[in-house]
């Protein structure tokens, strides 16, 4: 069900994952082809702030907060997963994989360089900032409109 708290969220959940997005491309090594990096990743926050952060907005203040950190760090892991997938099967078309196990495996492996490429304070301290706003303009929005 549409609700206030699931628009306030999703919309400033994908603002959050492009700002964010902006923030990761320089430290990708150069040459890097980005593609639809920051529309995938503010697709993802906007689906993550609809379904997860909104359908636990208007708790109260503090639970707000947890609500955003938590959203974030949903926003964090679904990035991973997805841009990791992807560039496996990018070395999959290549024939880089043995086998299926091999290409699942490196699924994490890639989504673990990429998750400590990308663990930068301005990264992180972007990240934290964004979700001690969302939460609680998401659960003001659950309160104030009904």
């Amino acid at each position: 069900m549409p609700t206030a708290a699931r628009l306030v969220a999703a919309i400033l959940l994908s603002i959050l994952g492009y700002i964010l997005s902006d923030l990761v491309r320089p430290l990708m090594p150069e040459g890097t082809d980005f593609g639809w990096f920051n529309y995938v990743n503010a697709f993802t926050g906007l689906c993550i702030g609809w379904v997860v952060m909104g359908s636990r907005a208007g708790r109260g203040f503090v639970q707000g907060i947890n609500n955003g950190l938590t959203g974030v760090a949903v926003l964090f892991i679904w990035c991973l997963a997805i841009h990791s997938c992807y560039e496996m099967f990018r070395l999959a078309m290549r024939n880089r994989y043995d086998g299926p196990m091999e290409a699942i495996t490196a699924i994490f492996l890639i989504a673990s360089e990429f998750g400590l490429l990308i663990a930068t304070p301005a990264v992180l301290g972007t990240a934290v900032a964004g979700a001690l706003i969302i939460g609680p303009a998401a659960d003001f929005a659950a309160k104030r409109w009904r």
